[in-house]
């Protein structure tokens, strides 16, 4: 599996890129950010294989952020302008797409990296963009990085432009959105019950109608999440 970053300062074009990406087993979404300085951040403690990257972006474009990077991942250019696929292209980005792009012209896109990564796996094992935990990431918190065990999360809540994590070894409160945080997490151990709600599907102590107990903890199930969250559990 191949960590994948999305960065692009449009909710719905970031949107886009997480469906067409929900489609690719391959792919995990490290995380989503709308400019390159969330990036820069994200890439300091997250194995990154593939960046996906829109040209236009506030303070700096992506075709400058690119230039700073000195072990850059495999990009793919993901813009509304035609003018920079020269540009991008000397800097050895893998594809260039054209918004509206189509499924299929993303997968075509991804197959071009997933060659390349592959082919470069064996002689990449010693670059840290390759190693890929299969089970914790690093998340900031409280001008602190700490290393983070899926299976020690417990439930994730949205607290506006931050998310709060409880989990084993406490709480934490990490200024990262939601979504961002949702991104970072393998579907099949977690799944969203609410807008303001993420839980260890593992962590279910039972199900009570529209409230799930995690242990004495009671989280409302959202309508509109209602149908998804059963299906998760074989229900």
């Amino acid at each position: 599996m191949f960590n994948c970053l999305i960065v692009d300062d449009e909710p719905i074009a970031r949107d886009i890129i997480i469906n067409y990406c929900s489609h690719l087993p391959q792919l995990r979404i490290a995380g989503c950010c709308g400019n390159v300085f969330e990036a820069k951040e994200i890439m300091q403690y997250t194995p990154v294989h593939l960046l996906f990257l829109d040209v236009h972006l506030p303070v700096l474009d992506g075709i400058g952020f690119l230039k700073t990077l000195k072990n850059a991942p495999q990009v793919i250019f993901t813009t509304a302008y035609k003018d920079y696929a020269v540009d991008a292209f000397d800097l050895a980005a893998c594809d260039y797409l054209v918004k509206p792009f189509s499924l299929e012209r993303f997968i075509v896109a991804v197959d071009k990296v997933i060659e390349k990564l592959q082919a470069g796996k064996t002689a990449g094992a010693d670059n840290p963009t390759h190693n890929v935990p299969s089970d914790y990431f690093f998340i900031k918190a409280d001008g602190k990085i700490y290393k983070l065990h899926y299976h020690d999360i417990v439930v994730a809540e949205a607290k506006g432009n931050y998310t709060r994590i409880l989990s084993n070894t406490g709480t934490m409160l990490p200024t990262m959105s939601f979504s961002s945080f949702e991104a970072l997490l393998p579907a099949g151990l977690f799944i969203r019950v609410h807008r303001s709600f993420i839980i260890n599907k593992s962590r279910i102590s039972h199900i009570e109608g529209n409230t799930v107990y995690i242990n004495d903890m009671a989280i409302p199930i959202g309508v509109n999440y209602k149908e998804l969250f059963f299906k998760a559990i074989g229900m």
